[in-house]
């Protein structure tokens, strides 16, 4: 079965496949799932009625390619304002409150480039 351009493994329960998809994770596709009585059913069960369903519960969140836009945008204006956060995310050190002592060892080495 194909949704939103994942392949979902036919054996499996849905509602742990449907965490496939960037932006759901356990706890919010178990509650797309018991909304929709699919909690126990695995992915061979569902059929065409309910996988559109399934769809129109999922277009009430921001998932995939447009989360992940929309976090990079947030902390690109959180560096352009010029916050203590946004700084942090500048010099690729921990924006929360860790210490960088000792940890913070993957973040100051992260090779990700967001601007």
């Amino acid at each position: 079965m194909i949704l939103l351009g994942l392949k979902f493994n036919l054996k499996k329960l849905f509602y742990i496949e449907l965490t496939k998809i960037y932006g759901i994770g356990v706890k919010r596709s178990l509650k797309i799932c018991s909304k929709l009585d699919l909690t126990t059913k695995k992915v061979f069960e569902i059929n065409e009625l309910e996988k559109i369903r399934v769809l129109k519960e999922l277009k009430k969140y921001i998932l995939g390619i447009d989360l992940k836009k929309n976090i990079i945008y947030n902390i690109k204006r959180l560096i352009n304002i010029k916050c203590y956060r946004g700084l942090r995310h500048l010099k690729r050190l921990p924006a929360r409150g860790q210490r960088t002592r000792t940890n913070a060892k993957t973040c100051r080495n992260s090779n990700l480039k967001i601007f």
